[in-house]
């Protein structure tokens, strides 16, 4: 072997750039800290500092990465998480049952588990080691016998769940990350019948030849295939702007409409959205639909309908100020259209106001607005090309 190529296999060791904002990596390390906190509180709350059961199993530190850094891998869903544990635990406490051997009996366990996890649909890495702890743990986890399953692994499995959920939504993360099965994902998004392309039936299909695991849900994949396709498509009309595709008759609402003018807005232009203007016609919020809830005894969101409920309610008063959101997701009328995608697809925004060069609204693009601008784009085209060949 020569020495370049040791070179370049040694090369082959070093890590791969990390795509990944810091705000999204602080957020991760802040719910990892907030997660195992609790989990130990908990613990000391419910068991208190009796010696026989560990407030914390090195386990849950490595699950915790998985719960809040990469919270949409398979491997990190509840499922996978609880089911994996609980029957990792199960079958480590059966192995040193079984085998005075702590070698072979550390084997046998991890080989049932990643047996028993694959059959059960629950693979989660971490949970090897909650197997490798019940056989490995010395006489304070063996002295728990098939407790250990419960107490601690069970409990602190819910409780680290838990608050992992209740941190990815307070902090607008999207947790668990649910399975939609061929026909659901067909019916929500009405892609794989409308265009031309990769299908989630072709990524499917290619993932089971592979044969091999892949740390990416299928639903996932199929998202990040159609915003590429989006981006190439987009790319080819490059000299297209924001200015030509946005509607230019925006209904618009002060912060100090009533909360029920704003609704007879949306009602009575059947739209969505209301970019919310000063007197200068600059952008200072937006209020939608999803802006009028109201919050249940249990603390459950409320879609308020109609007037009768925002009266009802007594939010038919509030002014708009209160009710708007802040922080709003602009865009320049120069922008390239190619720009747009990725607001659109990856981070989940569905009105966008346009502003001109004096920062002041000048239209709105909605999704839309996106596909007939670069549809119109294409006949355009397509129209040219006939004619050149005419």
């Amino acid at each position: 072997m020569s020495r370049l190529a040791v070179a370049r296999w040694f090369q082959s060791f070093a890590p791969h750039p990390i795509a990944v904002a810091w705000r999204e990596r602080v957020r991760a390390c802040l719910g990892a800290l907030i997660g195992i906190g609790a989990t130990g509180v908990t613990m000391y709350w419910l068991l208190g500092s009796q010696a026989d059961i560990p407030l914390l199993v090195a386990p849950m530190g490595a699950s915790a990465v998985l719960l809040f850094a990469v919270p949409g891998s398979p491997l990190a869903q509840p499922w996978s998480f609880v089911g994996g544990n609980l029957v990792a635990a199960t079958l480590g406490v059966l192995s040193s049952h079984w085998l005075t051997n702590p070698i072979a009996a550390a084997a046998l366990a991890i080989a049932m588990a990643t047996c028993a996890m694959f059959a059960l649909r629950c693979v989660h890495p971490p949970s090897g080691a909650v197997a490798l702890t019940a056989v490995l743990g010395g006489p304070t986890i063996h002295a728990l016998g098939f407790r250990f399953v419960l107490e601690p692994i069970g409990l602190q499995s819910i409780v680290l769940l838990g608050a992992a959920i209740v941190y990815h939504g307070l902090t607008g993360h999207r947790y668990p990350h649910t399975h939609v099965g061929r026909a659901g994902a067909n019916a929500a998004s009405g892609r794989d019948d409308m265009r031309a392309g990769v299908t989630r039936a072709d990524i499917e299909a290619i993932v089971r030849h592979r044969g091999e695991w892949i740390d990416v849900a299928a639903d996932d994949l199929q998202s990040l295939v159609h915003e590429a396709q989006l981006l190439a498509y987009a790319r080819s009309f490059s000299d297209m702007t924001c200015d030509q595709i946005m509607s230019r008759n925006i209904v618009t609402v002060s912060r100090e409409a009533t909360a029920a003018a704003a609704w007879r807005l949306l009602e009575r232009h059947r739209i969505k959205a209301l970019p919310v203007i000063d007197d200068a016609r600059r952008v200072v919020g937006i209020v939608t639909r999803t802006d009028f809830v109201g919050r249940t005894p249990f603390g459950l969101r409320r879609i308020r309908t109609g007037l009768a409920a925002l009266r009802r309610d007594g939010a038919a008063t509030r002014r708009i100020g209160e009710l708007m959101t802040p922080a709003v997701c602009t865009v320049d009328a120069s922008m390239p259209v190619a720009e747009l995608i990725p607001l659109f697809a990856h981070y989940g925004h569905h009105h966008i106001p346009v502003l001109d060069s004096d920062r002041r609204l000048a239209g709105m693009i909605t999704q839309s607005d996106l596909i007939g601008g670069l549809h119109r784009q294409t006949q355009t085209q397509r129209q040219r090309l006939n004619l050149a060949r005419a």
